[in-house]
């Protein structure tokens, strides 16, 4: 199985920056995706931003122009920065992979961390 593991999440105030981190382990060899999703308490887990493995990106609607996705593929690493933060950005972020077998598709996921945004 894949494991996942988030770190750098934190309280900050607005217009400030923070920066996640997730690193992969296990059975990664078929990984296709990486990216992040958030969960607010009420709202439903939404996307956050995308990057396969090709270096393709895919960014929600409110966080374009604010956050940065990157990997790092020899590491095993994907990488959030998220600049200009609003206090609508506070919410559990959950680290994601995306993986094909012979099987099927797999979403794995992170234990999550928490980005609170406030004064």
């Amino acid at each position: 199985q894949v494991q996942l593991v988030e770190s750098g999440g934190g309280l900050v105030q607005p217009g400030r920056s923070l920066r996640l981190s997730c690193a992969a382990s296990g059975s990664i060899d078929s990984i296709y995706a990486m990216g992040w999703y958030r969960q607010a308490p009420g709202k439903q887990r939404e996307l956050v931003a995308l990057i396969t493995s090709t270096g393709n990106t895919n960014y929600a609607d409110s966080v374009k122009g604010r956050f940065t996705i990157s990997r790092d593929n020899a590491k095993n690493t994907v990488s959030l920065q998220m600049n200009s933060l609003k206090p609508e950005d506070t919410a559990v972020y959950y680290c994601n992979a995306k993986k094909h077998t012979g099987w099927g598709s797999y979403d794995y996921w992170g234990q999550g961390t928490q980005v609170t945004v406030s004064s």
